[in-house]
């Protein structure tokens, strides 16, 4: 009964397969796996060898020089008709090579002398081998400290760049400019960057065939050991630059205290140094010292800003004036000055075109009266090729000059539009509205203003600083929005663009009557006027005032009638009879000037040509103006 349920209740196994038939067992054949090639293993073996050190590399270079060498040798010798006869003869004559080759000696004879002859040149060889090695290792280093830029600069007059920015290559570009007319000298640039690469960013900078050197090394100008190797207290010019950093300022500050602590408190030595932001001013001036320049950049670009708005036109004249390629301003001192009237000596002046004095305290004074008498130790102001303008001791007889077609009215008040803003826009507004010009400032949070029913529309880049990148950006939206406008409106009006970065210029939608001021590049340019003569400051301030005497465009035809063909010099009498100083012109059609030229060079003057002339604004009073380095200058 037992048995009989458990045959109804269903196995829970699983079924066994079946076996298969008796024969022979097959098991399946396992293939090695490929083994690397002889190119791995050789690699690897080197890789071992080199890992147990000296030793190992020493001696497998010995194995495989004389493997090569022996056999070699051997076949030289049995190939040779004059070699012994006789095995021991040939095998001596092998040594010898062997040695030779290998500067083992090559002694044959007793086992004694060969081991000496051996050990021998053993110790001559690891004497000439750690001989190499001591001087392969120090000219190594000596490379590597020149690639660093870390060597100390022994030169006397150069002139030292401390700081690395968009402006460096401009200023040192007009400083090799300068020493170039001098046919000699040195830059020194000191930055914390890689001197391979501002040697690059500097090499177009270098004139051909002349003997001025420019050197570069790495270092941080706020650190008075990276300073003392440049020589700062041999350095004819000083020059320190803010870098294109958050706090730009405050590293000038440092750099111009560092200085001071390597030259010295009594230290004879020109400096100049910018800052970006007019607050900092003071503080960089006390850091400085007595005789330094401190020029404020941004007081600068509103300056020049307000001269293009009040003399539409005047952009490419004032790069012109500032850049050392043709004429720039001059200060001349040769013998004979004292006693003389400016008058005279504006007339003696044969190859350049006189503009103003300077005191022998530094006071500058543009186009003063023909009768004004210069003391001992006054300069004479001049637009010249270079320092060595020519004076005459006397004046030539004077030419009488043509009486003017029509007199020049003042302008009537003009209004002007602003566009964007940063932290020199209110100097901006302050100085137009010295000039006469009511200014309007289109913020962007209320309707956009429109342009043509305005005189004069200026474009102020956006901020710059930390968390500003781009502040070229704004400026080139609004020309675009500018050209659209006259498009609509069927009206051109005047226009003026601040770009911070010259190399922008030719991103720049500018219209036929817009003019692109590169402030950056411009300060750049007079940072480099100023380190070859700080004396030039001064007068720069009273060039660039809204008011009283600076840089004017007047129609040639106030002066000649038109048609008329005379000389330039016939003009520059004309002018100063009438209260100016001409210093060049610009041919109708034309927008480049074309300063200090020939004063014997005869044109027609046409109606369009204009004459570039340092003189008063109609109608500005003449009055004390603020510096570019925050001091008070009375201009007259």
């Amino acid at each position: 009964m037992r048995k009989e349920r458990e045959s109804t209740v269903p196995s829970q196994r699983t079924p066994r397969r079946p076996r298969p038939a008796a024969g022979p067992a097959v098991r399946p054949v396992r293939q090695p796996a490929p083994g690397p090639g002889l190119k791995p293993r050789v690699r690897y073996w080197v890789d071992r060898t080199v890992v147990r050190g000296v030793t190992a590399l020493v001696g497998w270079l010995a194995l495989a020089c004389l493997g090569l060498v022996a056999p070699v040798s051997a076949l030289l010798v049995w190939t040779d008709s004059k070699a012994p006869d006789t095995l021991q003869g040939k095998a001596a004559t092998v040594w010898r090579t062997v040695g030779q080759t290998l500067r083992l000696g090559g002694e044959v004879g007793p086992p004694l002398r060969m081991v000496l002859s051996v050990f021998l040149a053993l110790v001559s060889l690891l004497y000439v081998s750690f001989l190499v090695g001591i001087v392969t290792t120090a000219l190594t280093d000596r490379l590597a400290e020149l690639e660093r830029g870390q060597t100390t600069v022994v030169e006397r007059g150069h002139t030292l760049v401390l700081g690395w920015s968009e402006q460096t290559p401009t200023v040192v570009a007009e400083l090799l400019a300068a020493h170039a007319q001098r046919g000699r000298g040195a830059v020194v640039v000191l930055a914390d960057r890689d001197k391979a690469e501002m040697e690059r960013g500097l090499r177009d900078a270098l004139p051909p065939r002349t003997r001025v050197r420019l050197l570069c090394r790495r270092g941080r100008p706020t650190d008075p050991g990276a300073l003392a190797r440049v020589t700062p207290a041999a350095a004819g010019a000083v020059v320190v630059l803010p870098p294109d950093a958050p706090g730009a300022d405050a590293e000038v500050t440092r750099a111009l205290l560092a200085l001071r602590a390597v030259v010295g408190e009594g230290g004879q030595v020109r400096v100049v140094a910018a800052v970006r932001d007019g607050a900092h001013l003071a503080t960089a001036r006390l850091a400085a010292g007595p005789g330094a320049v401190v020029l404020d950049v941004d007081d600068l670009a509103a300056r020049l800003l307000v001269q293009c708005v009040l003399e539409p036109g005047l952009a490419l004249v004032l790069e012109d004036l500032l850049d050392f390629a043709g004429a720039e301003l001059h200060v001349l001192r040769p013998p004979g000055l004292p006693g003389r009237r400016y008058g005279e000596l504006a007339a003696a002046c044969p190859d350049s075109c006189a503009v103003g004095i300077v005191r022998a305290d530094g006071t500058p004074h543009l186009n003063p009266s023909p009768r004004t008498v210069l003391a001992p130790g006054d300069g004479l102001v001049v637009l010249a090729e270079d320092h060595r303008a020519t004076v005459l001791p006397a004046a030539p007889a004077p030419v009488p000059a043509p009486r003017p077609v029509r007199p020049r009215a003042a302008p009537a008040p003009r209004r002007a539009l602003v566009l964007g803003w940063n932290r020199r826009g209110d100097r901006l507004l302050e100085g137009l509205a010295r000039g006469g010009v009511a200014a309007v400032r289109d913020d962007g949070t209320g309707l956009p203003a429109a342009p043509e029913e305005y005189d004069h529309v200026v474009v102020l880049a956006g901020p710059d600083g930390e968390g500003h990148p781009d502040p070229d950006g704004p400026a080139l939206v609004a020309l675009l929005h500018l050209r659209a406008r006259a498009r609509e409106s069927g009206r051109t009006v005047p226009a003026v663009a601040e770009l911070t970065d010259a190399r922008n210029r030719g991103l720049a939608p500018a219209g036929p009557r817009t003019e692109l001021l590169p402030t950056g590049r411009l300060a750049a340019l007079l940072i480099a006027q100023v380190a070859q003569d700080v004396h030039l400051a001064a007068a720069f301030d009273a060039l660039f005032a809204a008011t009283g005497d600076g840089v004017r465009l007047r129609p040639a035809t106030d002066f000649v009638p038109p048609g008329t063909e005379a000389s330039f010099g016939t003009l520059v009498t004309a002018a100063a009879h009438q209260g100016g100083a001409a210093i060049g012109y610009r041919p109708r059609g034309s927008t480049r000037p074309r300063l200090n030229p020939p004063k014997s060079e005869a044109r027609c003057w046409r109606t369009g040509d204009v004459l570039i002339v340092v003189g008063p604004a109609p109608g500005s009073p003449r009055e004390p103006t603020r510096g570019l380095a925050g001091n008070e200058n009375d201009v007259r």
